[in-house]
């Protein structure tokens, strides 16, 4: 009996010198596309200067987007930006990958790096909530189940969080008469807390030692949607006894890092 083979998702054939001016076509078009979501509208002239290629060239590419919804073309400002079918597209990404699988590569590569436990948590009310981990090796590590809940005031992340959110909307969240104490170290005062948060908003990390659990560590950046609201976090926790002074800065820049990673990978951005 004869199988029929199903068809694989490349051709056997390698790729010739044939098919080089269409792949060309193709890879232009994906720049002009690329360049064009960059900005608020950009007209054919700058866009043809920004790409180095020609004027006619790009005004081809450009009408042939168009023609499949991908670009548009305002006829008052004379500028082109990025049309509803690149958005569908954009959004089919979103659907199909979810924040802790487009998260995952970005903290294996955070924990290589730092040798700490990685985290990602999102915020919901007051608190945040761990939906993903990639732990360490080390044998005396930090561990957060998915599903696991820790105040904002007292987390790394939610910490993180909470400095990206504008004032009003953070009041909204804390109480004003105080806020519960774990250890001799949690900000018990919105003072306290607002300090701190003015600390981490200018330098793009968080810092939690010994703020939740006695002896345990963590430091956090806040990950950002389309609309530059914090839709998450990502931080690395472990032993306080590793996150020596000496190793906090370099250890909040990787973390400041992975936030950027993931926020370009969810096509977020954080707030002008």
């Amino acid at each position: 009996m004869t199988q029929t083979k199903r068809p694989r998702g490349r051709p056997k054939s390698q790729f010739t010198e044939s098919s080089a001016g269409t792949m060309q076509a193709l890879d232009r078009a994906l720049s002009v596309l690329t360049a064009i979501a960059q900005h608020d509208g950009i007209s054919l002239t700058d866009l043809s200067r920004a790409l180095d290629i020609p004027t006619a060239t790009t005004h081809r590419i450009l009408t042939t987007l168009q023609s499949k919804d991908f670009l548009r073309f305002d006829e008052e400002r004379q500028d082109w930006s990025i049309g509803i079918e690149a958005y569908r597209t954009g959004v089919a990404y979103l659907k199909r990958a979810g924040l802790a699988d487009m998260g995952r590569p970005v903290m294996r590569a955070l924990m290589e790096e730092t040798g700490e436990t990685a985290n990602l948590a999102v915020p919901d009310g007051a608190e945040v909530v761990f939906i993903g981990q990639i732990e360490t090796p080390n044998p005396i590590r930090a561990f957060f189940p998915p599903g696991s809940r820790t105040p904002m005031h007292a987390s790394g992340t939610g910490k993180a969080i909470l400095a990206a959110l504008p004032e009003a909307r953070r009041a909204r969240l804390l109480p004003a008469t105080g806020l519960p104490g774990f250890t001799a170290r949690t900000h018990v005062s919105l003072a306290s807390l607002t300090a701190d948060l003015d600390t981490i908003r200018a330098r793009g990390w968080s810092f939690d030692r010994d703020e939740r659990y006695e002896g345990m560590s963590c430091i956090g950046a806040a990950i950002f949607n389309d609309r530059g609201e914090p839709c998450a976090g990502i931080s690395i926790s472990g032993p306080s006894s590793r996150f020596a002074e000496d190793r906090l800065a370099g250890f909040g820049s990787a973390v400041a890092a992975a936030a950027r990673q993931i926020t370009a990978r969810i096509a977020g951005h954080p707030a002008a």
